[in-house]
């Protein structure tokens, strides 16, 4: 009997391609769960998802109101999408180009001396100075984009619309 030859077959890499789809599945819940309350709150008070594009100050006032309007629904859409799993990857680049665009306009805030809450998950508009968040806005928009690349790189997830109806990335 050699017992120092046994192998421990629960790690490694294979154990590591059979985890795969279920921390997929983790990042798309996830990030469906940020999309749908962000969504949600900026829905429930459009007047003042609209008054948090224009605290920004980069917008044509024409465009602030269609944009702080339809965001909440785009939001809710990307939410509903990764709830299901349709269309992961596609979903999943939206998802970080729009992070993108978020990390973008809060540091254009910040570089500016813009004193504003950023209106992420409802609210927004002008604060005091000293209420600023742009540094932890920033790092929790870079941990979504990593859930969305996570998606991006392993698309394929447990539960998924996609796996059912076997769509190919």
């Amino acid at each position: 009997m050699n017992a120092a030859v046994a192998v421990d077959r629960s790690t490694g890499p294979t154990a590591f391609r059979r985890a795969i789809p279920w921390i997929g599945l983790a990042a798309r819940l996830g990030l469906a769960a940020v999309w749908a309350f962000a969504g949600w709150e900026k829905a429930t008070n459009p007047a003042q998802a609209a008054q948090a594009v224009r605290a920004y100050d980069v917008l044509p006032e024409s465009l602030v109101e269609p944009i702080g309007y339809a965001l909440p629904y785009l939001e809710l859409g990307l939410a509903a999408l990764l709830v299901i799993g349709l269309g992961t990857r596609i979903v999943a680049g939206i998802s970080a180009l729009l992070l993108l665009v978020f990390i973008a306009g809060i540091s254009q805030a910040w570089a500016r001396g813009l004193a504003i809450d950023c209106g992420c998950f409802g609210g927004g508009g002008p604060i005091a100075p000293d209420q600023t968040k742009y540094l932890e806005e920033i790092l929790r928009d870079i941990g979504f984009i990593v859930l969305a690349g996570w998606l991006l790189f392993f698309p394929r997830t447990r539960f998924s619309a996609d796996a059912w109806l076997a769509i190919e990335d």
